[in-house]
């Protein structure tokens, strides 16, 4: 199942990188761009309950196909770009077994604890 998931992701990165090429930027924006949402881990200097909610923020696909169908409908390439960007970050993510985070400690995840000292402490 986990491989299946992680196609799955792989896919929907693909897809966004793809959809990309029908906007009027150079492909390499794309990439330049493609770490910005991790942003939201500033969000963990203040406490694990803020940075899970920042970093949730940025890394929920909803957001980016929100801001994609925004941009799409209006013409606004940039929030077309800006949403390809959230999503394929998204998935990205979540093939490395990063997901979204809980309040109670930045390695514990939707996908699971992130690294075995963590798996250990649950």
């Amino acid at each position: 199942m986990k491989t299946l998931l992680r196609t799955e992701e792989l896919f929907q990165l693909l897809l966004c990188v793809y959809l990309n090429t029908f906007l009027p930027f150079s492909w390499w924006w794309y990439w330049v761009w493609f770490l910005s949402p991790d942003i939201g881990f500033i969000g963990y200097a203040i406490n694990t309950r803020v940075g899970a909610f920042t970093y949730n923020f940025l890394h929920h696909k909803g957001l980016g196909i929100t801001l994609y169908i925004i941009g799409l409908t209006t013409g606004k390439h940039e929030l077309q770009f800006a949403g390809l960007v959230l999503f394929g970050h998204s998935s990205f993510d979540r093939l490395m077994g990063y997901g979204l985070k809980y309040a109670d400690n930045f390695k514990h995840t939707h996908l699971g604890w992130i690294g075995t000292e963590s798996a250990n402490n649950q």
